[in-house]
């Protein structure tokens, strides 16, 4: 799914672009308030959905291969943590729904979650 999809399902706002956000393809999402969560299940070309807005966030998602995060709940972060995203090549997002509804529109429209992928993986191997 492409990064304008996703800003038209969530009617989310674009904080910060990167050169190449047309080329950035998400397969999946997680959302999450923990970032050791992040850390631990979500893989590359996925959509994080957060209520933080701590630099922390960037880092995680740096740290993760995270190309977009959305900030849900109408929260916005400072603009130096959009500066810092844009130096890392992040897309930023921010959607007025909560995590919940924003997962819901997103799986509903296909895009899958990080676990979803995991089972989609072993059953493969499976067959």
């Amino acid at each position: 799914m492409k990064v304008s999809e996703i800003v038209k399902i969530l009617d989310a706002e674009i904080l910060s672009t990167v050169e190449n956000e047309s080329q950035v393809n998400i397969t999946m999402a997680c959302g999450s308030d923990l970032m050791s969560d992040v850390l631990a299940f979500i893989k590359s070309e996925s959509l994080l959905l957060t209520g933080l807005t701590t630099p922390q966030v960037v880092y995680t998602a740096e740290n993760a291969g995270v190309n977009v995060v959305c900030f849900v709940r109408g929260k916005k972060p400072r603009g130096e943590i959009v500066d810092l995203a844009k130096e890392k090549e992040i897309v930023l997002l921010a959607a007025k729904n909560g995590m919940f509804e924003c997962c819901g529109k997103l799986y509903k429209n296909g895009l899958i979650g990080c676990f979803e992928i995991s089972k989609q993986k072993s059953l493969g191997s499976k067959i």
